[in-house]
């Protein structure tokens, strides 16, 4: 065979991927529709969150980028025959609108059906929970501005019970992914404790992605799970860390009060699990500069930190940290800062914001998932079952830790996220340190998300036991013995 043989048989071969549309065409040809991600993912067999990484601009490739294709194609085709004069979108303007913009006319909310004058997320709905059907009884629909024609009113829904979010009653067949997966385990492994528990944990991550798009069905916002990132937030070396500063505590008081004390160390319990409520940005991040703080949207900001004149008895908000100057930080840090510097507390002057990267936020995006987690864990501590307890935590705690720049999850690409959770969880423990303080306890040392010493009767400001909001005992020690003395 010659040369130009063998290149002929190589472009006989050789096949041309198939063409997609653009991203954001990719998911408004999905939701003039009205077809679901989950419903989408089904038929293609990956998950929504792989849906949503493709409509954030992610490419698949092979078998299932043809059938995504077709898909699209065919939804095109669809769309065209009903609406030929129109297209894809009413108009342009309803096609670009941002979080919380306002509607030309009203239309149908996803959550209620009754008519909504907002769009979040390119979803219309009611901004204000008390004008939804989905969670009460229907009210009448908000009178149509006069120089428009009047319409059809909606029918009216069935009154439901309302319930906090996070506990939404499920019907009594619904099953619990997370019984059912230990059911299994323990099944597939006759019983053998040790080996079930192995198993479980070894899958806690595609667990974990499963649960977690189980829990946004009929959310109020989709999860963006591939959106792209500004430089910081990128590792700067293959083994290097980006340029975030998570603020962990690593502290330890100096001097302590004469004599002797006896120091309890106390572990605080689920610090990641109680962490993922948090005020999290929805969408991919917008650039900023000056010196506002927008409450409704969260991030990372690039500040230069107030100065900590009270490291004598209380730890740095901010960590320790050796080199002065500006940092980028997150969200709870910030807001921390922030509160710390207020009327309440006067203990610090404010931070000055530079540039922020930010997108809108809420504090309820991963509630229920968190809840189901909660409940797990709760009930698997009553009812005596480490491996359950075991499962939920190795769940929870590598969702976390795998969310970023990870080998080990493939479904989810948020390190701003990843930053954020492990930040509230740094923060949660000030609080308590800050609490302990407050009560008359003498803190002694703050480490990570969990660890907290502290001298005097704890049991009088914490909860003991094993739940979220308590703590258990780790270790007890005595320090001291000269007059003025900080070593053990």
């Amino acid at each position: 065979m010659t040369d130009f043989d063998a290149i002929d048989a190589l472009l006989a071969e050789a096949k041309q991927e198939v063409p997609l549309p653009p991203a954001e065409e990719r998911r408004a040809l999905r939701e003039e529709l009205n077809v679901s991600r989950s419903q989408l993912a089904k038929v293609l067999d990956v998950s929504a969150s792989t849906v949503g990484g493709w409509e954030s601009g992610r490419e698949p490739s092979g078998q299932v980028r043809e059938k995504y294709a077709y898909f699209l194609e065919g939804a095109r085709t669809k769309l065209a025959a009903a609406d030929p004069v129109d297209g894809v979108a009413d108009t342009e303007e309803e096609a670009d609108l941002d979080d919380g913009d306002v509607l030309s006319e009203p239309r149908p909310c996803v959550l209620c059906g009754r008519p909504a004058r907002h769009q979040v997320e390119g979803f219309p709905q009611h901004l204000d929970s008390a004008d939804c059907a989905s969670g009460e009884p229907a009210r009448p629909a908000p009178p149509a501005p006069e120089e428009a024609p009047s319409r059809p009113a909606a029918p009216t829904a069935r009154a439901v019970k309302v319930v906090p979010v996070g506990r939404r009653v499920q019907p009594a067949d619904t099953p619990d992914p997370i019984a059912s997966a230990v059911a299994a385990a323990l099944d597939q492994h006759s019983g053998d404790v040790e080996a079930a528990t192995a198993a479980l944990v070894k899958r806690a991550i595609p667990d974990a992605m499963a649960l977690l798009d189980d829990s946004r069905k009929g959310g109020r916002y989709d999860v963006v799970a591939h959106p792209w990132l500004p430089d910081i937030l990128r590792k700067q070396t293959a083994r290097g860390a980006d340029q975030i500063w998570e603020a962990r505590p690593k502290w330890t008081r100096a001097e302590l009060p004469p004599g002797e004390h006896e120091v309890t160390a106390l572990d605080v319990n689920g610090a990641y699990l109680s962490a993922l409520k948090t005020h999290l940005p929805i969408g991919q991040l917008e650039h900023s500069t000056g010196g506002d703080h927008d409450r409704r949207r969260a991030g990372v900001h690039l500040i230069t930190p107030p100065d900590w004149d009270h490291d004598a008895y209380l730890p740095n908000p901010l960590g320790s940290r050796d080199e002065p100057g500006p940092l980028w930080v997150t969200e709870p840090s910030l807001r921390l800062l922030l509160r710390l510097s207020g009327p309440k507390y006067g203990l610090c002057d404010p931070p000055e914001i530079h540039e922020s990267w930010t997108s809108g936020a809420t504090e309820n995006l991963l509630e229920k998932f968190r809840i189901a987690l909660k409940d797990a864990r709760d009930r698997a501590i009553a009812e005596d079952d480490e491996v359950t307890l075991e499962y939920v935590k190795a769940m929870y705690s590598k969702f976390v830790s795998t969310m970023g720049e990870s080998n080990y999850n493939r479904e989810l690409y948020r390190a701003d996220w990843m930053h954020l959770i492990r930040s509230q969880a740094f923060v949660n423990l000030w609080w308590k340190a800050h609490r302990a303080y407050d009560e008359g306890l003498t803190v002694v040392r703050a480490m990570g998300t969990d660890e907290l010493h502290v001298a005097g009767d704890w049991r009088a400001v914490f909860a003991e036991g094993r739940g979220v909001t308590e703590v258990k005992v780790k270790d007890v020690y005595t320090i001291g013995t000269g007059p003025s003395t900080g070593s053990e």
